[in-house]
C-alpha cells in the first residue's frame, strides 16, 4: 500500500537530522524506525530476544504506528499472557487475523492481529499438504497429538510456519512476528532445522522401514530391536508410532523444504530483525548471543531496542547529592520526611540508571555496528492503543503524546 506522500519529507528530514545529529557528536548509531516502517521494501519485521523483555509490546507498538502512517499491517504474537489483545482491545487472539479497532487510518492504513495456535497450525499443515483419508489418519494418531501440543521446539516450528501462510496470502505489505518466549532466542532459528531432522532422522526411518515395503526390510535385527522398544515403550505406543511414521511419511520433504523457503524470507533484503532486550546483564548478554547469531548467518540485522531503561539525568539530583541531603531533613516536619524519603528513592533510581548506563554501554563498545534505541521505563503497564502509541513514540525518537 502506497504511503500518503504528504507525510514522506518531513519524516525523511527528521531522520536525517537525527542521523546528522549523531554523527557530528560520535553518538552509537540508532535506529531509523520510522524510515523502516515506510520503507515499501520493508515485509516482515521480527521481534526477538529472551523472554520477559517486551518483544509483546514493541512488535504491537511498531504495527500499530506502521499501520498509523498508512501500511497495510499484521502482527503475529506467540505470547501466551495474550497481552496483545489486551491492548488493542480485542476480547481474544486465534489463528485467525483480526482486524483492529479504534485505529486511526486517515493514512489509509490497516492492522490485523492474530496469535499462533500451534497445534491448529500444524493441523492446518497436514490437511494441505496429505489425503484426506491420510490426514485423518495423522491427526487422529496419540503420537501426533503429543508431537503437535508439546514437543520442544514445535511453537517455534509453527511460527516459522505460519510466518510462511501469512507472506504467500499477499494480503499485507508488512508482517510483524512477536518470536516465541524460549529458554534460548537461538531457538527460533534453529526450530525448523531441529524438526525436519527429527522427522527425517535415522531412529524415524528404522521406524518406518517395515511399513514402507520389501520383506527384507523385516530383518532378525531389526526385530531385536524392536522388541527392545515395546519393552521400553510399550508395544501400544511403538504402534501408534510406527502407523504415525508410516502415514506421515509423505509429509517429511515438505517440512523440509517449507522450513528452507521460510529460512530463506527470514535471509531476504525485505526482512528487518530487532533484537529486544531490557537493560540487564542477562537479557544483554542473551541480545548480544542472537545478535551474533543474526550475523553469522547472514539475516539482516535493524538494530537493538533497549526497554525500560531509566534515565541518569531524570531531576537533575545525582545520587550522591540525594543521599547527603536525606539525611538533613529526615527527622523534621511532615513536609520534609516526606522529602527526604522521596530524595532516597530518587538515589535508588539513580544507581540502577548507572547500572543499566554501564551495561549498555559494555554492549556497544562489543558491537560498535548495531544500531539502538532506548525505550523509557514508563510509569504504568502498556494496556491500550494510546500506551502503544507512546512505546512507538519512543522507538521513533519523537516525544511520547497520549
Amino acid at each position: 500500500m502506497t504511503r500518503p506522500a504528504h507525510t514522506r519529507p518531513k519524516e525523511s528530514a527528521r531522520s536525517h537530522q537525527r542521523a546528522t545529529a549523531r554523527a557530528e557528536t560520535g553518538a552509537h548509531p540508532g535506529v531509523e524506525v520510522d524510515a523502516m516502517l515506510d520503507d515499501p521494501r520493508t515485509q516482515i519485521i521480527v521481534c526477538c530476544g529472551s523472554g520477559g523483555v517486551g518483544k509483546t509490546t514493541t512488535a504491537a507498538a511498531l504495527a500499530l504506528r506502521a499501520a498509523e502512517r498508512g501500511r497495510s499491517v499484521c502482527v503475529l504474537t506467540i505470547d501466551p499472557a495474550r497481552r496483545l489483545a489486551q491492548s488493542m482491545g480485542l476480547v481474544e487472539l486465534d489463528n485467525t487475523p483480526r482486524p483492529v479497532a479504534d485505529l486511526d487510518t486517515s493514512a489509509g492504513g490497516s492492522l490485523d492481529a492474530m496469535m499462533l495456535d500451534m497445534k491448529r497450525t500444524f493441523d492446518e499443515v497436514v490437511e494441505a499438504h496429505a489425503s484426506p483419508e491420510k490426514a485423518q489418519q495423522i491427526l487422529q494418531n496419540p503420537f501426533y497429538v503429543a508431537l503437535s501440543s508439546s514437543f520442544a521446539g514445535t511453537q517455534e516450528y509453527m511460527a516459522m510456519e505460519r510466518l510462511g501462510q501469512l507472506h504467500a496470502e499477499g494480503r499485507w505489505d508488512l508482517i510483524v512476528v512477536d518470536t516465541p518466549p524460549s529458554r534460548s532466542a537461538l531457538d527460533f532459528l534453529d526450530a525448523p532445522e531441529r524438526l525436519s531432522s527429527l522427522l527425517d532422522g535415522r531412529f524415524i526411518r528404522l521406524l518406518l522401514a517395515p511399513a514402507k515395503g520389501p520383506a527384507r526390510f523385516l530383518s532378525a535385527g531389526f526385530g531385536v530391536v524392536t522388541s527392545a522398544l515395546s519393552k521400553v515403550l510399550g508395544a501400544q505406543i511403538l504402534a501408534d508410532m510406527q502407523t504415525f511414521v508410516a502415514a506421515f511419511d509423505t509429509l517429511f520433504g515438505g517440512f523440509r523444504q517449507r522450513a528452507e523457503a521460510t529460512y530463506a524470507l527470514l535471509q531476504a533484503e525485505g526482512t528487518a530483525f530487532l533484537v529486544v532486550a531490557t537493560p540487564e546483564d542477562a537479557a544483554m548478554r542473551e541480545a548480544a548471543f542472537f545478535v551474533e547469531r543474526l550475523e553469522a548467518d547472514a539475516m539482516p540485522l535493524a538494530g537493538l531496542v533497549v526497554n525500560r531503561v531509566h534515565d541518569e539525568r531524570a531531576g537533575g539530583i545525582s545520587a550522591a547529592d540525594a543521599e547527603s541531603a536525606a539525611p538533613r531533613l529526615a527527622g523534621g516536619n511532615e513536609t520534609d520526611q516526606l522529602t527526604a524519603d522521596l530524595l532516597r528513592v530518587h538515589a535508588e533510581r539513580m544507581r540502577v540508571a548507572g547500572r543499566e548506563h554501564r551495561v549498555r554501554r559494555r554492549f556497544a563498545a562489543a558491537h560498535r555496528n548495531v544500531p539502538s534505541v532506548t525505550v523509557p521505563a514508563l510509569p504504568t503497564d502498556v494496556h491500550d492503543l494510546d500506551g502503544l502509541r507512546t512505546v512507538g513514540n519512543h522507538l521513533a525518537g519523537e516525544p511520547a503524546t497520549v
